[in-house]
């Protein structure tokens, strides 16, 4: 089915194979970061009134933006100044409510200043794992701050971050928003010297800000770079409905772990509404991937943008959308730039924006099946909230809201942003779905397996010779993908990331397919010189950090867990201890409102069963051990009144006895 692109071709340019392999792109300037201005607790009303102007004109005037016009502020000043919100409640008619809500719930707003450089170390395990907690001391006492703590002179802050998508090439931090990874001692002694000379962020070494794909296997998707737009010109020589069939003859599933199948989303939204000829559909890209251990559509926003926006397109043109969204996670703003680069080149080359396809006419050529339709796309930048990668959550988002999912029905392709008929879709997905329109859905059926045709792209981390992206036919091996990677001694595999599935050695030969494994991307790798406590408290501190709060077994219940682990590692716990995790856990899978509290508790349920000795042997002897010590707390009055004799001193054994 490939066929020469009759609504425009761009060549491939001399070297992308390897620009796909270390993320370089010859001829495309490294886009240095912008400095903050210098942080005022109290800035300008007139300074704010010119930012947030400048963002209304780039943006508009619509409510749904307003989350977008805090991230200027906060980009500028380091804070969100209260005449930034005065201006915004007047010109975009929101309330003040709406706007500190938002401040409150995302990571990365801030209602006081953080200074002229807020420094966030990524803290996932595979970051933990190589060093990161030493780093960041050495980064604070080189500074002389306390994590979390702004300096007192207005200069810094270093304070802690979920995963920031690096695990490849970790450990790794954000300065203002930028990626530096391949940290070392080296290298944050020279950000501290930089730091506290007040070298501006875009005169600091480009190196830093250098990010490698580490591609290690190219399959069929990742070995095509050519940018030729083949998927568009199916659509315009065979039809919206052609095309359609062929993602549905592929058996094309969504790439985002859930798997649901795209083209029957896809009919779906193209149904809605039909016979009214409605024309307000929506077509997302979530490119949230904020799932510890995965970081594959940075790859792929980084060398295969053109593709994921003609499947973007593609789909546009099949459902009827004309107003498209690619929602960049926040830890991805160093492509921003990149990003926008691309959707210009594509609105000149007229596949993006008033009339796509009306070219293929012009030239003439074979008659086009479908009309030429109207359609452009506007990134959003995302804030610092894992359950935005949920759709609906990532919807709330978009309309300036905090992320919190909505109860379904209705789904999203009935009523999604701003109510109206919407397809969500992630990068990977998009990338595949032009693919398929171009080649067929045999194509993508003859690898893979039956329930799981095509290949799936991880993202490889942790104890191997070679992390980074591995394109794998579904039904690979977890064996083979450690193989591949160069992994030894492999104690256990989280498959998936956090809310996924925690695999021992014996379970090496299960495989990479949405009837046994269905994963997002993550394979984080962890050999036996591990103590995988370390990664079950890691991930319990993530999900009450990433918990929205709405919900009560989600809010609650994972604060509980995360007390009862601790009191694991400490060696205070009991088996009453254990059981109430379970217990919890339960309630949690049962009981809250979204999947992030379903899966939160999957980690520690999983290493319950498959890795036992992890908290028998830390338990405590007695039958119930208190992880509060009381005699412990009264440690400050005996210094005050100069006593330590037994009388000052709580015996234990009538405090244990009591509370058994």
């Amino acid at each position: 089915m490939h066929q020469a692109s009759p609504v425009g071709v761009l060549t491939e340019r001399p070297s992308a194979r390897a620009q796909a392999q270390t993320g370089s792109r010859p001829g495309e300037p490294m886009p240095m970061p912008r400095q903050a201005l210098e942080p005022d607790p109290d800035p300008d009303p007139q300074q704010v009134a010119r930012v947030v102007e400048r963002s209304l004109a780039r943006l508009g005037r619509r409510p749904a933006h307003v989350l977008q016009h805090l991230i200027a502020l906060q980009q500028t000043f380091s804070f969100i100044p209260e005449a930034g919100i005065r201006k915004l409640m007047d010109a975009l008619d929101v309330t003040r409510a709406q706007c500190l809500a938002a401040i409150d719930f995302y990571a990365f707003l801030h209602r006081s200043p953080r200074g002229q450089f807020d420094i966030l170390f990524s803290d996932n395990i595979t970051d933990r794992m190589l060093g990161n907690q030493r780093l960041m001391q050495l980064l604070c006492d080189r500074l002389g701050v306390d994590l979390g703590v702004p300096r007192a002179d207005g200069r810094a802050t270093v304070d802690l971050t979920s995963c920031t998508g690096m695990c490849d090439q970790a450990p790794a931090l954000l300065v203002n928003g930028f990626a530096i990874p391949n940290l070392d001692e080296e290298r944050i002694r020279h950000i501290a010297a930089l730091v506290n000379t007040r070298v501006p962020l875009q005169h600091w070494p480009r190196e830093y800000f250098a990010v490698s794909n580490n591609v290690h296997r190219a399959g069929r998707l990742l070995s095509d770079l050519e940018v030729r737009d083949a998927g568009l010109s199916a659509l315009f020589v065979r039809g919206g409905e052609a095309v359609l069939a062929e993602i549905e003859r592929s058996g094309l599933r969504g790439r985002g772990g859930a798997g649901f199948t795209t083209a029957l989303k896809w009919r779906a939204c193209r149904e809605t509404g039909r016979k009214t000829g409605r024309s307000d559909k929506v077509v997302v890209c979530n490119a949230d991937e904020g799932e510890p251990g995965t970081f594959k559509d940075r790859v792929l926003l980084t060398s295969y943008a053109d593709q994921v926006i003609e499947g973007m397109t593609l789909c546009a043109g099949i459902v009827g959308a004309r107003e498209g969204f690619l929602y960049l996670r926040g830890e991805y703003r160093y492509l921003l730039e990149h990003l926008e680069a691309v959707l210009q080149r594509r609105r000149e080359l007229g596949l993006l924006g008033n009339q796509i396809g009306a070219g293929s006419r012009a030239r003439g050529g074979t008659e086009a099946v479908d009309d030429p339709f109207d359609f452009d796309i506007q990134i959003h930048l995302g804030a610092g909230a894992y359950v935005c990668g949920e759709e609906s959550a990532l919807i709330e988002s978009l309309e300036g809201k905090r992320g919190v999912t909505r109860k379904r029905p209705p789904f999203p392709v009935t009523a999604g942003y701003l109510y109206r008929p919407t397809v969500v879709n992630n990068v990977e997905t998009f990338l595949a779905a032009a693919r398929v329109a171009e080649h067929g859905g045999e194509w993508l059926r003859s690898e893979g397996t039956d329930r799981s045709p095509g290949s799936k792209i991880l993202s490889v981390s942790g104890d191997c010779a070679l992390p980074g992206v591995y394109e794998v036919p579904f039904g690979t091996s977890v064996r083979e993908v450690l193989d591949l990677c160069g992994a030894k001694d492999v104690q256990a595999v989280q498959v998936s990331g956090a809310a996924g599935s925690t695999l021992g050695a014996d379970e090496l030969d299960r495989v990479l397919a949405f009837e046994d494994l269905p994963t997002a991307g993550s394979f984080m790798i962890f050999d036996q010189r591990r103590d995988l406590l370390e990664m079950v408290r890691n991930f319990a501190e993530f999900f009450v950090h990433e918990s929205c709060g709405f919900c009560t077994p989600c809010r609650v219940g994972g604060v509980l867990l995360r007390d009862l682990i601790e009191k694991v590692a400490v060696g205070r716990a009991c088996a009453h201890d254990l059981e109430e995790m379970r217990q919890i856990a339960d309630v949690m899978r049962r009981a809250s409102h979204c999947g992030l509290g379903h899966t939160a508790p999957n980690h520690l349920l999983q290493t319950l069963d498959k890795f036992p000795q992890l908290y028998q042997e830390p338990l405590a002897s007695a039958a119930h051990t208190p992880s509060f010590d009381l005699d412990a707390a009264l440690s400050e009055a005996r210094r005050l009144t100069g006593r330590d004799d037994a009388a000052a001193h709580l015996d234990p054994e009538p405090l244990v006895s009591a509370a058994s």
